[in-house]
């Protein structure tokens, strides 16, 4: 999986670049944690497959650098892992002389994951959608990602982490829509419904 992922990594960065190795090392590290079980470099992986779909996008470079970042940083006890992969992305991108203009929209997208919510640009809603394209993979695919998710909350007994999860699938389908553009509300939002509403009858019964 990383061996497909690294040189697209790489290519990222300019040539003269002599830390993007160690940039992408440093990734590898985080993402095959022992403790992550969903947000892993698989996720990465089909989160860029998903993004590959979408026609166009205003920076591509923002959208592939929050890609590989935004989830570097994951800690289930902790409510600061968005904006620490911002901080992480920014420092390794200012490092390798990234333009200031993609750094910051790369951490606009980043950031914009904590709640999902609209946004001003199309790009970051095409992002955020991306990233929660797998709540409307097909319901095997879907359930495997529930099962991972509740390992990666391990510490937490069921008492603690349902109601937690409930409060999440809730509020997604409490929404007017789970997808913030045309182009993922077209592909996957009926699906992502049943999926979410089948999880929420699990965790409630």
């Amino acid at each position: 999986m990383s061996d497909s992922l690294k040189p697209f990594f790489l290519s990222l960065f300019p040539q003269s670049d002599a830390n993007a190795k160690d940039n992408w090392d440093e990734l590898e590290r985080h993402y095959n944690q022992n403790r992550r079980f969903y947000h892993t470099l698989e996720h990465i992986t089909a989160l860029i497959r998903q993004l590959e779909t979408v026609p166009s996008f205003d920076d591509p470079q923002a959208i592939w650098f929050a890609a590989f970042y935004h989830d570097v940083i994951y800690d289930t006890t902790a409510s600061d892992n968005e904006e620490q992969s911002a901080r992480r992305a920014e420092e390794r991108l200012q490092e390798a002389g990234i333009p200031e203009e993609t750094i910051a929209r790369c951490v606009q997208h980043i950031l914009a994951t904590k709640k999902h919510e609209q946004s001003d640009s199309n790009d970051t809603n095409l992002f955020t959608d991306a990233d929660l394209a797998i709540l409307g993979s097909d319901p095997e695919t879907y359930r495997r990602y529930a099962e991972a998710i509740r390992k990666e909350y391990f510490i937490y007994p069921d008492d603690l982490y349902n109601p937690g999860r409930i409060a999440v699938l809730k509020h997604l389908l409490g929404n007017g829509t789970i997808y913030k553009t045309e182009f993922f509300r077209n592909k996957l939002e009926q699906q992502a419904r049943f999926n979410l509403e089948w999880e929420l009858q699990q965790l409630s019964a």
